[in-house]
């Protein structure tokens, strides 16, 4: 089953960006788009 995606728009702090950028240069995650998903999957995860 193949998802579509939705590009979206978002503001974010420097401080937040440099870190994911960071994680990216580290291999941590493939690119921002990325850590967004995965965090906020963590986050849907806990509240079910």
């Amino acid at each position: 089953m193949t998802k579509t995606k939705e590009k979206v728009s978002i503001a974010v702090s420097d401080d937040l960006l440099r870190w994911i950028d960071t994680q990216i240069k580290k291999r941590r995650f493939a690119n921002r788009s990325h850590a967004f998903e995965y965090g906020i999957q963590l986050m849907m995860e806990k509240e079910e």
